[in-house]
Parts: C-alpha cells; sequence; structure tokens
C-alpha cells in the first residue's frame, strides 16, 4: 500500500495542484456507476467520444498514426478537435493516482507529459464496466528512444539519451518525486540542438515527498541503470543498435552522469574568506550546465577562517528563460543557448553592440529568425520544432561554406538543408507499424503490476534504509 502524502510538508503549488485525491490501490470503494470526466482543459470534444468502447477498438478516424512506446498497458493517440491526446487504459485507482501526480509535477515546472483528464465509470453498452483512462497532451515534436534508433541516428545516440535522462532524474529527485520504474521506455525525448531532452511519461510507480533519502536516489539509479542495459541489449538484439555501443558502459554512464550532476548541484564549497570570487565562479559552473541559482546560503565555519556556500534553490532553464524574456520563444536549453549566440552574433554583424538587448532581440527575430522557420515546408510542421530547424539550418550552412570557402546566403543553406537533410525526420509506414506492434506485443493490463514504492516485489526495502522516515509522509 503507497504511503499517504502529507500535503503539509510539499511545495504549496504541488499541494494545491488538483481536486483529484488517489485512493490506495487496494481500496474497495464501489466503481462510479456513469461516466464522470475530470479534466484540466475545457475541450467539449471530449464528451464526444466513444467512452463505451474499449480503447484498442476505438475507429481509425479518430487516431494519430504517431509512434507509441512499450506500454504494460492499452496506448492510442487520439485527435480531440485540433488536439492530438494520449489515452491510457487502466483501473481507476492507478489512473486517478497517475493524474494526481501529474498535475502535482506539472505545477512544479518540471519535464512532464501534461496531464488532461480522468475518465472514469465507463461502461459498455451492455453495461459491463471498463477500465478508466488517463489522458494527457501529446508531447509535439517528442519521440519514444526505439523510434529514434529507427532512424538510423549517430552512434553516440544512446549517450546523448543517457545524459538527457540524467539531467531528469536530477530534477526529479531535487523536486522530491521518486520515480520507481527509471527505463527509457517512460521517457520521451525532444531533440534539443546537439543534445536531447528528457520528459517523464509515466509517474504510475512514483511517489512525490518532500524530500528523498539517498536509500531511495540510489534505488532508482540502480533500478534505472538495469531497466537501460536490459533495454539497449532488447535493442542490439533487433539490430537497432550501433555495433560498437557496449550497452553496459552506457548503463554505467547514468550513474557516473546523476552523481556528477548531483554533486555539482548540492555539495557545499569551502572558502577562505579571501577568496569570495570562488562563489561567482560556483554560479557560472551551474548557469554552464544550464541551472539558475535563486539562493545562496553561506554561513562561516566553526573555525571562524572558512566560508560555507552551498546552493539552496536550483531552477533549470537559465539560458531557455533568457530568451523567453528578450523573444517570447519558448524553446529547450540547448536550443535557447544557439539561438542566444546567433543574436549576439547578429548583434556584432549589424554594429550594435550599444544598443539595448531587448530592441536587437526584436529586429533578430523579424530579419533573421522568422524568415528562415517560414521556410519549414508545410508536410515537415509537426516534424520538427521551429528552433530545432533554425539550429540545424545553422549548422547546414556552416558546412556549406566550409566546403565552398566562402558564406553562403542564409535562403540558400536553407533550400539545401531541406533539400538533404530534413526528409531524414519522417518514419516511412513500414516502420511506423513495425514500432507501434511491438509497443502493443507488450500490453499486460495486469493490476499485479501496480507495485508501490514499498511493495515487497520492487526490490525497495525501507528497513535497509536508514533515513527511510520518510515513507510515513
Amino acid at each position: 500500500m503507497t504511503p499517504a502524502i502529507d500535503l503539509n510538508l510539499l511545495d504549496p503549488r504541488a499541494a494545491k495542484a488538483t481536486s483529484v485525491k488517489a485512493e490506495d490501490a487496494g481500496a474497495a470503494t464501489k466503481e462510479p456507476t456513469a461516466l464522470t470526466i475530470t479534466a484540466s482543459v475545457s475541450n467539449p470534444k471530449m464528451f464526444t467520444l466513444p467512452w463505451e468502447q474499449p480503447l484498442a477498438t476505438w475507429p481509425q478516424e479518430l487516431l494519430a498514426n504517431l509512434p507509441r512506446g512499450i506500454s504494460r498497458h492499452v496506448v492510442r493517440f487520439v485527435r480531440v478537435g485540433t488536439d492530438v491526446y494520449a489515452m491510457k487504459e487502466i483501473t481507476r485507482q492507478v489512473a486517478e493516482r497517475e493524474y494526481e501526480l501529474l498535475r502535482r509535477l506539472e505545477k512544479l515546472e518540471l519535464p512532464c507529459v501534461s496531464p488532461v483528464a480522468v475518465v472514469t465509470g465507463r461502461h459498455n453498452r451492455e453495461g459491463e464496466p471498463l477500465e478508466a483512462i488517463l489522458v494527457t497532451k501529446h508531447l509535439k515534436f517528442s519521440l519514444p528512444y526505439r523510434a529514434l534508433f529507427a532512424r538510423n541516428l549517430r552512434p553516440d545516440t544512446a549517450e546523448r539519451l543517457i545524459d538527457a535522462l540524467a539531467v531528469l532524474m536530477v530534477r526529479l529527485h531535487l523536486a522530491g518525486f521518486y520515480w520507481g520504474d527509471v527505463s527509457l521506455s517512460n521517457v520521451l525525448f525532444l531533440r534539443d540542438a546537439y543534445a536531447f531532452s528528457a520528459w517523464l511519461v509515466d509517474a504510475e510507480t512514483g511517489d512525490l515527498h518532500a524530500t528523498l533519502t539517498e536509500g531511495q536516489r540510489e534505488y532508482d539509479i540502480d533500478l534505472a541503470r538495469t531497466n537501460i542495459i536490459g533495454e539497449l541489449m532488447d535493442l542490439s538484439s533487433g539490430k537497432l543498435l550501433p555495433g560498437e555501443v557496449d550497452e553496459v558502459e552506457v548503463g554505467n554512464r547514468l550513474v557516473d552522469r546523476y552523481h556528477s550532476l548531483w554533486s555539482t548541484l548540492t555539495d557545499t564549497d569551502k572558502f577562505s574568506p579571501d577568496e569570495m570570487w570562488k562563489i561567482e565562479k560556483r554560479v557560472n559552473k551551474l548557469n554552464d550546465l544550464g541551472f539558475d541559482v535563486d539562493e545562496l546560503e553561506m554561513k562561516t565555519a566553526e573555525d571562524g577562517k572558512r566560508v560555507l556556500v552551498r546552493p539552496r534553490v536550483v531552477d533549470a532553464g537559465y539560458a531557455s528563460r533568457k530568451l523567453l524574456r528578450l523573444t517570447g520563444l519558448d524553446v529547450q536549453e540547448n536550443q535557447a543557448r544557439r539561438l542566444l549566440n546567433d543574436l549576439d552574433a547578429y548583434r556584432a554583424s549589424t554594429w550594435r553592440e550599444g544598443e539595448d538587448l531587448e530592441i536587437v532581440a526584436t529586429d533578430w527575430m523579424r530579419e533573421v529568425f522568422e524568415p528562415t522557420v517560414r521556410m519549414i515546408p508545410k508536410e515537415y510542421r509537426s516534424q520538427i520544432e521551429p528552433a530545432q530547424f533554425f539550429h540545424e539550418v545553422l549548422d547546414h550552412r556552416w558546412f556549406l561554406a566550409e566546403k565552398a570557402g566562402h558564406d553562403v546566403p542564409m535562403a540558400e543553406a536553407v533550400e539545401s538543408y531541406i533539400a538533404s537533410v530534413l526528409p531524414s525526420y519522417k518514419i516511412d509506414s513500414k516502420t511506423m507499424e513495425q514500432l507501434n506492434a511491438e509497443a502493443d506485443a507488450g500490453v499486460i493490463d495486469d493490476e499485479s503490476t501496480y507495485n508501490s514504492p514499498d511493495d515487497p516485489d520492487d526490490g525497495y526495502n525501507p528497513d535497509d534504509d536508514p533515513d527511510a522516515a520518510v515513507w510515513s509522509h
């Protein structure tokens, strides 16, 4: 049984995130007799969907043909008006609990899919009960990991995905979220300039606490390593993984990257009073990693000769927030860095270093960014983010210039990129069919799979954790 969360200990944003209060999975409460939709959006077309049918039998004209990740449950992408929603068929208690958790994580501004609704009280035309459905918003431009490898990406793709997952795990753990089932299958990936960003897509086994113990964090990391090695071995057996990739080494990389980032964000530094310049160096290092420092805790050591400095509040998105303020563009962190660099280059090339950056940014948007992204062909506008398109065009332009020995006009670079590179973003119908068949092959929909973090079957034993008192929250 999952321990109840003491809302008084949570961040107020999370505590007041939703009116849904999930019950224990083993609760004997009667199922609703009438269809009930609790939604965070006001989309009237939600009521017109065929809730009286099992999700696997919904008509094809309602479905969006997008690659699905491997799941234990029936999952479909459904068009609801102009929106695309991911729908997952699960038990009522699990649907309500995951909806509640995702709402809390969203209020904490953590990278997770956006919860739309939980639908309960479903019955077929004969009056027999059907499982509930959790509805989340499709994360535009994202892909499950198997779809990424199906595109013959670079050999270091696995390492870049692992780096993104390490950042996601650190952010979730800092916020007090225990995942309980970390794997590539439970994550969606967005291209982020040269790297990827990872978004949590499955919170069934998670729990949110005021803080996590070291035992909880280490269990999450160890489970992640084990799951990822197995998933990469599965890719290798299907000849989707480049031969030079060492699955165990990639799994170990996650552990190393996680510990390195966690240490950088949370360790206490000791400085002598005449070394206070190192504080700025520490903050700059965090900014370079994409994190903002809102508060620093500084106090004198017992000997009075050293100053102890530790970040107290760390938020991700240093560059993306700066770009959003200047241009209104809401993009991934590495994309934001690249766009800011191009903005700086534009400012220098137009001899406007003395002008306010906000004014220069407005002109850069009108003269450089917008004309470029307007050239994205209509059939690709759902395949690639404008910021990612702009970043890749800049790269392509550089390679063209290097080959030609002179500068290449932006419009010429865009046309060349569209002709020679952009087609790789499309997934052919045969590959799409194979990916979704593999996703459906993993469906079991068995209530015995919904282990809470302190169930004996999941490997975590609070008695082995000296700090496990947090489980009583």
